[in-house]
């Protein structure tokens, strides 16, 4: 199913695109793994890696983060589809996470655990490695990652959302740390007639709604980062990422980032009040990432 799905986003976007957001180009990954290889013979890191999770809804601009940051020879990165970190796009037990941190070679090890975001606060206090770690929480429009959505996995969130809400799907991943008011909100709505696009999009208000239920928003070893202001500025959002990271920033780390306006589009069709909620819950997340800009040049971390 998975390579069937892949093969038609790729008939449909371009196989170009395909091959550069699972970073499949082997004239990029061969001479970026030498330069990784001679980076940890140079240096004596472990275990002392830092861990770092990138987080959010899935079709929300990760890969583009995880591209720029992977240019650098600091990070070592386990992205979703590595067998030593993720099984089923999950990651493994807490103690094979920790082994695989301890034992990099490197500064950084870069894990995106996407399926796992209703628990970051908990792998980042209770992981156990000698570094602290931190977390990246990404987000995007909802309009854009809805489409983005549709146009990679078809129906799978109207599918998902309808198995919860009929208490068939309270053990999958898309239904864990989800709170009473936003499970009573799946169950409200009549999935026999609700649109992928208002699923896509509902799915997208549950998922970014654990940011502040879980309480990320006031901790200072987790940043938001934002899809869209990093299409406006990527240099200076990169900036802000790795000041975050405790990284020194370089122009190569988005230079892959095409700088582009958000393009004049139709809104989708969205149920109205599905739309109040995700507008409601940009204008927090625009806001929580405004004042973390701010404090950025006097915070302190924990760890």
């Amino acid at each position: 199913m998975r390579l069937r799905r892949h093969w038609e986003w790729g008939r449909r976007h371009g196989f170009r695109r395909l091959i550069e957001e699972d970073q499949l180009n082997p004239l990029e990954r061969i001479p970026l793994a030498l330069r990784k290889r001679r980076w940890r013979a140079d240096h004596d890191v472990a275990p002392n890696a830092i861990p770092v999770y990138l987080v959010g809804v899935q079709r929300s601009g990760t890969n583009m983060l995880v591209r720029g940051l992977e240019r650098s020879p600091e990070f070592e990165v386990r992205n979703e589809n590595d067998g030593d970190a993720f099984e089923r796009f999950q990651l493994r037990p807490d103690p094979v996470v920790r082994d695989l941190v301890m034992r990099s070679g490197h500064r950084y090890v870069l894990f995106k655990p996407l399926c796992d975001s209703h628990r970051v606060g908990d792998i980042l206090d209770t992981l156990g490695t000698p570094s602290h770690g931190l977390a990246v929480w990404a987000y995007r429009n909802v309009d854009g990652r809805v489409r983005s959505a549709l146009a990679k996995f078809g129906t799978n969130n109207l599918n998902v959302l309808g198995e919860i809400a009929a208490g068939r799907g309270r053990d999958r991943w898309q239904a864990r740390g989800l709170s009473a008011e936003n499970r009573a909100l799946i169950e409200s709505f009549d999935y026999a007639a609700m649109t992928p696009e208002s699923a896509a999009a509902l799915f997208w208000y549950v998922r970014n709604s654990l940011y502040f239920e879980q309480g990320l928003d006031a901790r200072d070893d987790v940043a938001l980062a934002s899809y869209d202001r990093f299409l406006t500025d990527p240099d200076e959002n990169m900036r802000a990422l790795c000041a975050f990271l405790d990284f020194p920033f370089d122009p190569s780390l988005s230079a892959h980032i095409e700088r582009r306006a958000a393009p004049e589009r139709r809104p989708l069709d969205i149920d109205p009040v599905i739309r109040r909620r995700c507008d409601e819950l940009t204008a927090r997340l625009d806001a929580a990432l405004d004042r973390q800009l701010a404090a950025a040049p006097g915070r302190g971390r924990r760890r």
